[in-house]
């Protein structure tokens, strides 16, 4: 028995574990090639439940470490008993953990136990699939795919082909061609073909890196994002509540005339209905200096009777965005009434929020047609595509302070700077107490606000215009050759076994 036979099951959850931390803030992307090989290289020989007990412990492991910031927004923010702290983070990470078991599961019942198709087709297009569908099934959680570990190497020159799904099948490919190495040491001819998989994909990135998919519109334009780094645990509070409002007022003054002014989600502790004279002010001045200012609040629709984490749009006219993927046990509770009233976090002042619709039109503002998200929703690319077809510019705002000073804030950048690359579009990033920051149309970093600290963050972005290959396509491209490859491998293999 091999030392990797003898201790699979001992290495899969620290393995597992290891592999968060190819994803920021660490960026060790050499590990979403080595962890995923080793779970390739531990499922030989394995009978289909002992390889979903593996699959399930390897990336249970990989959501404990990269997720455990759950457990300071729920018990440390949230203030929800620590059992339901506890249970949720757990949850999450059971429900994490099963894709992978079933991936374990099939792959050792219908796939070839050996052989180059295994490792570099089979193995690395049923890894995309699953990360794929976790992304949305039961709403999803497309949260540690580990294509992000991608985008600040030479991979991301493949970004707006293939998007970040593409860059994972990448990687897998990669842990594959890895595995097939050590099984086939002894085969020259495998050798070569694994080593060709490892090296190729960087070889015909390098050329695409200075293309760009998207062209410059208009002019540039002037910005200032207000960073408020108002605790979570004071927000809501009403001794607060004047102290917030003229904190993002004086923050803001000496920036009127920037064309674009964007405060962060729930940058404003009450309903916008509560705040008509503030509001009505703030637009009145931005007028006055021809700015305009997108802001995160909450909206109450008082003749639906439905209320909105939304951002409203101070600009030529009051327009609206309403957040579409909402966070559950945070902004809607999937529970029965009884059971919400006791576990409703009790720093938010309301208990379900409403979901917006699914396509909502750009915002209009400084002269450009704005493509928001609210919070995690960038986090769900695909959905964000037909937005593009008049986008010009990308807006995020968000409030990573349930998170404290965990790796989320730093995850979530990430995940911000690969919209705006598959994309090709600027995207600035207004945060409550960070990261704030500007990032251009090929996803690089250009300037931030330090965590955690009041201040304001100026600049100029460049909007652009037209559509990258993968915002025609979305991921429907890579998914589907997955699919076709995965489909190709395991039918002939079925056959033969009968």
């Amino acid at each position: 028995m091999s030392f990797l036979q003898r201790y699979s099951f001992w290495l899969a959850l620290p393995i597992g574990a290891a592999l968060s931390l190819s994803l920021a803030p660490f960026n060790l992307w050499p590990l979403a090639i080595v962890c995923p090989a080793f779970l390739f290289l531990a499922w030989q020989d394995l009978t289909p439940r002992r390889a979903a007990k593996l699959g399930f412990l390897f990336t249970s492991g990989t959501f404990l470490a990269g997720t455990y910031w759950l457990y300071h927004s729920v018990y440390v923010i949230g203030k929800a008993p620590l059992a339901v702290a506890i249970l949720l983070m757990l949850g999450l990470v059971a429900i994490m953990g099963a894709y992978t078991a079933l991936l374990g599961y099939l792959q050792a019942r219908w796939l070839p136990k050996i052989g180059l198709l295994r490792f570099l087709v089979a193995l690395p297009a049923a890894w995309l699939l699953v990360e794929w569908l976790r992304g949305w099934l039961f709403s999803g959680f497309p949260w540690l795919v580990i294509g992000y570990a991608g985008l600040d190497t030479p991979l991301a020159a493949f970004v707006p082909v293939i998007g970040v799904y593409g860059i994972s099948w990448l990687f897998a490919a990669m842990a594959g061609a890895l595995a097939a190495c050590f099984v086939n040491r002894g085969e020259r001819q495998s050798i070569y073909v694994a080593a060709a998989v490892l090296v190729l994909p960087w070889l015909v990135a390098y050329p695409l890196l200075s293309r760009d998919w998207t062209v410059p519109v208009d002019g540039p334009i002037s910005v200032a994002i207000v960073q408020g780094a108002v605790p979570q645990e004071m927000k809501w509070t009403a001794e607060q509540h004047e102290a917030t409002l003229a904190l993002y007022r004086d923050l803001t003054v000496p920036h009127w005339g920037a064309q674009l002014i964007v405060w962060p989600e729930s940058a404003l502790p009450d309903w916008a209905e509560s705040l008509s004279e503030y509001l009505s002010n703030v637009w009145q001045e931005a007028a006055v200096h021809r700015s305009h200012l997108l802001t995160g609040i909450q909206h109450y629709d008082v003749k639906a009777d439905k209320a909105y984490n939304s951002v409203l749009a101070l600009s030529d006219r009051v327009q609206w965005y309403n957040k579409v993927h909402l966070v559950p046990f945070g902004e809607y509770f999937p529970v029965p009434s009884f059971v919400r009233n006791w576990m409703r976090l009790m720093s938010l002042p309301h208990s379900d929020f409403t979901a917006g619709d699914d396509a909502q039109p750009p915002l209009h503002a400084a002269g450009q047609r704005i493509g928001m998200s609210i919070c995690y929703e960038d986090a769900y690319g695909s959905s964000q595509l037909g937005v593009l077809n008049e986008a010009t510019l990308l807006v995020n705002v968000t409030n990573d302070a349930w998170f404290g000073d965990s790796t989320a804030r730093h995850q979530h950048l990430q995940i911000s700077r690969m919209r705006a690359l598959e994309a090709g579009r600027p995207l600035l990033r207004a945060a409550n107490d960070g990261i704030s920051g500007i990032i251009d149309s090929h996803g690089a970093l250009v300037a931030q606000l330090p965590s955690f600290k009041s201040g304001v963050l100026t600049g100029t972005v460049q909007p652009h215009t037209g559509l990258t290959p993968y915002a025609r396509v979305g991921n429907w491209l890579v998914v589907t050759l997955c699919a076709l490859l995965l489909l190709a491998v395991t039918f002939p293999f079925r056959a033969a076994k009968k």
